[in-house]
């Protein structure tokens, strides 16, 4: 298993403890061959602020889909209810996949889910980036007090 030590990054930064988190899951994800491959999806960056994450989820509708956002991390799932499909239909061949599953992405700080829509099989899922005023950068002006300029004449 391998193992990145951002011990560095820590002695130079403040509060990129979450990143390591992310990073370390992902990686253990991906060595295990945990990560889901179903339902197939995008990330589209759309400008410098919104982006969209687009799902194939042929079969599925509204009632079928649930979207969470909630403390950096939005989840999808969703499932068919299935009752009395089995009896209505035989199928020679059944290729249209049509399990439940849940999706989950990690967002980073700021990042609103603000829309959602599902169009010709499609689940497309609106995001956008709102920094709050407050936590934008922001010049500070200097200014000299009349006794410091008294001593530096």
């Amino acid at each position: 298993m391998r193992s990145i030590d951002f011990s560095p990054i820590f002695r130079s930064s403040v509060g990129f403890d979450r990143v390591a988190q992310v990073l370390d899951h992902h990686l253990r994800a991906t060595e295990v061959g945990t990560q889901p491959s179903y339902p197939p999806y995008n990330i589209e960056r759309l400008d410098e602020d919104n982006y969209r994450v687009t799902m194939a989820v042929a079969g599925f509708g509204e009632d079928d889909i649930t979207i969470t956002a909630q403390n950096n991390s939005l989840l999808i799932t969703g499932k068919l209810d299935d009752k009395g499909d089995a009896d209505s239909h035989t199928y020679l061949h059944r290729g249209i996949a049509a399990r439940a599953f849940e999706r989950r992405f990690d967002l980073a700080e700021h990042i609103q889910v603000t829309a959602a829509e599902l169009s010709n099989g499609l689940l497309h899922v609106a995001l956008v980036r709102d920094v709050p005023e407050a936590m934008k950068p922001r010049r500070i002006d200097i200014k000299a007090t009349p006794a410091l300029a008294q001593h530096a004449a």
